[in-house]
């Protein structure tokens, strides 16, 4: 509890100024400090009251802000306590190393180390491969092929071989062909899936299987056939332009439309898309002159 009290040699007060002060409400506290200058002086009756009031508060606050200032001064220059010193151990006298002299044979100029370059086929494997004449890929034991509807599996095997020595399961997602009691030649899922009920396969001169497979979603062309396998760049794709007429009207402007898309991509040029995109916005921008699009960005 604070305790004030004001004395005046006229007029003494006849009570003792007492009032709590709470940290969290110092206006309360204040409103009661000016209750009682006004019940026991005629201070807040003058007219420059409220400027000397407001003249004192200021002066508080500097007073406050050299002091934060000078604290936080003395934190900067406080000196960095040092670590006191721990009672280091002697260590024992080292015998001097023995370093070998290199041979005279050393000092010949070392010839120059061989890198080995990587093959071809490594780098290809880094990135998308070129297909093959028929939009796939040939591997050791297998190769594929593909049109937008159906992909085409050649698998070599042994001379004089029967159907009835195959086994070939077709499923929607996955493929598993081979040999009776050998391991499988090809066993994996899909790159998309396709219709099972669609798909066949056969034995050709009894010394190659073909497994013809048709595509689910027949306006997309496979990365690969199997998972595993390395991805083809379905860019470099080159359409038999001759089976375009067989195909139906929609079916066929959709495929005429993404050979252009591709060849455009390949020449860095825009996608039919986007060159309707550009087109829209030029109308656009020729019919509302008004609006200003110099700092506008288009998708």
């Amino acid at each position: 509890m604070a305790i004030i009290s004001e004395m005046q040699e006229e007029r003494p007060s006849a009570l003792p100024f007492r009032a709590s002060f709470d940290p969290s409400s110092p206006l309360e506290f204040l409103e009661k400090v000016l209750d009682f200058i006004g019940k026991e002086s005629s201070f807040l009756m003058k007219d420059t009251a409220e400027k000397e009031i407001a003249t004192a508060v200021k002066a508080a606050k500097e007073r406050l802000r050299q002091a934060e200032k000078k604290k936080a001064e003395k934190e900067i220059l406080k000196p960095i306590e040092k670590k006191p010193k721990t009672d280091s151990v002697p260590l024992p006298p080292m015998e001097p190393m023995e370093v070998e002299k290199p041979e005279k044979e050393s000092l010949k100029p070392t010839e120059p180390m061989e890198v080995e370059q990587p093959k071809e086929e490594e780098k290809k494997e880094s990135g998308p491969i070129v297909p093959n004449k028929g939009n796939g890929l040939d591997f050791e034991k297998y190769s594929w092929t593909q049109n937008l509807q159906e992909v085409t599996v050649t698998i070599p095997v042994p001379s004089g071989t029967k159907s009835r020595s195959v086994t070939c399961e077709i499923k929607k997602n996955r493929l598993k062909v081979g040999l009776k009691g050998q391991e499988p030649i090809i066993d994996g899922e899909f790159f998309h899936p396709v219709k099972p009920d669609d798909c066949f396969w056969n034995i050709e001169d009894q010394k190659v299987i073909s497994v013809l497979l048709t595509k689910q979603d027949q306006m997309e062309w496979w990365k690969y056939c199997v998972k595993g396998e390395p991805e083809i760049d379905t860019q470099k794709v080159e359409p038999e332009s001759s089976k375009l007429a067989d195909l139906d009207p929609e079916t066929r402007s959709t495929v005429e439309k993404m050979m252009f898309d591709q060849r455009q991509k390949q020449m860095g040029l825009p996608t039919s898309d986007e060159m309707q995109k550009d087109d829209i916005m030029k109308k656009f921008m020729a019919q509302h002159p008004e609006m200003n699009f110099s700092n506008a960005k288009f998708n």
